[in-house]
């Protein structure tokens, strides 16, 4: 351990977090800072329990060579609209008064594509943005404060990623819901099925960000997603091509969609999470291009396809 770099990693037992540290856990000293205990430990790796929002009192054994900060309020829906801002926010101020009272020089932050606000247009960095909701302006006013810490030194190096929707192992969102309600034979499209989602293996999201922080520039912004951006139509349709074989779709108006999510919620029934809010997500596409990563010539070891089924061997099939 003494003779490893160390790296903080704020939000280390959510998702992208644990993912990265099974990427780094026997090259750096990860320390892993989360409200949360992490869902499972890796050896060496140095787990503290700590609040993003004061960091105050948060040390290191030896100044870290850079800051991951996936810290955030990010579920929606499911928390009032002050808690984007009160942790998003105060969770990057304090990230980046940590990193500056450490010396720390380099910093990767997760933002969303949520700072572009819904549209049915292609999205690229480029993109005016415009969030609605309160995570997307709560992220957008985050990735302020990382700039304002870049600007106050220019041998600083800061990553902002936009990723779009991640899916993998350990992920409970948009696409475990749907591999369940796949597993019990069906997937209802809500009054469309070309809505357009783009999306991101979490180890090719993982890759991604390698790859642009150890690209020259001091300050790299891109969008995390694959170019193909595809419909809900073609996910759905790839899930039970290969992994759900007896499973049906059908097309229902988003009306009597929306009603039955609510009955649904009210009454926890089926047990996956539906909600009416996200049945509005799925007539809404998010069409986010990667300009930045094209431009580059970067290449993703995944796509669709093969992500699905990276995903199914890593758990055994069950998409958990």
């Amino acid at each position: 351990m003494q003779n490893k770099d160390t790296i903080v990693i704020f939000g280390g037992s959510g998702f992208v977090g644990s993912h990265l540290i099974d990427l780094y856990a026997e090259t750096f000293h990860i320390v892993s800072v989360d409200i949360r205990e992490p869902k499972q430990r890796v050896a060496g790796v140095e787990y503290v329990r700590a609040d993003v929002r004061d960091l105050s009192t948060f040390v290191t054994s030896k100044p870290p060579a850079r800051i991951y900060n996936f810290a955030a309020v990010h579920t929606t829906p499911g928390h009032e609209f002050w808690e984007y801002y009160d942790t998003n926010i105060n969770g990057a101020v304090q990230v980046t008064k940590f990193a500056e009272r450490c010396g720390v020089s380099e910093i990767i932050f997760t933002s969303s594509i949520s700072v572009y606000g819904p549209s049915e247009d292609m999205k690229t960095e480029g993109s005016v943005t415009a969030p609605e909701s309160a995570y997307g302006y709560s992220k957008f006013l985050s990735e302020e404060i990382h700039r304002a810490w870049l600007e106050r030194d220019v041998s600083r190096r800061l990553t902002i990623v936009r990723p779009a929707v991640v899916f993998g192992a350990h992920e409970g969102g948009n696409f475990t819901r749907m591999a369940r309600l796949l597993q019990r034979g069906f997937f209802i499209f809500p009054g469309r099925k070309d809505t357009i989602k783009a999306c991101v293996y979490v180890k090719d999201l993982i890759e991604a960000i390698e790859f642009a922080r150890n690209e020259p520039e001091n300050y790299k912004l891109f969008n995390a997603a694959y170019p193909e951006r595809y419909t809900i139509e073609q996910i759905v349709g790839t899930f039970i091509a290969d992994h759900f074989p007896k499973a049906k779709s059908y097309l229902v108006p988003k009306g009597i969609v929306t009603l039955a999510a609510k009955l649904l919620y009210l009454t926890k029934g089926l047990g996956i999470g539906i909600h009416p809010d996200r049945v509005q997500k799925l007539v809404r596409s998010t069409d986010i291009f990667p300009e930045w990563l094209v431009a580059k010539g970067y290449a993703f070891s995944f796509n669709l396809k093969k992500g699905l089924f990276d995903w199914s061997k890593d758990t055994g099939g069950r998409f958990s």
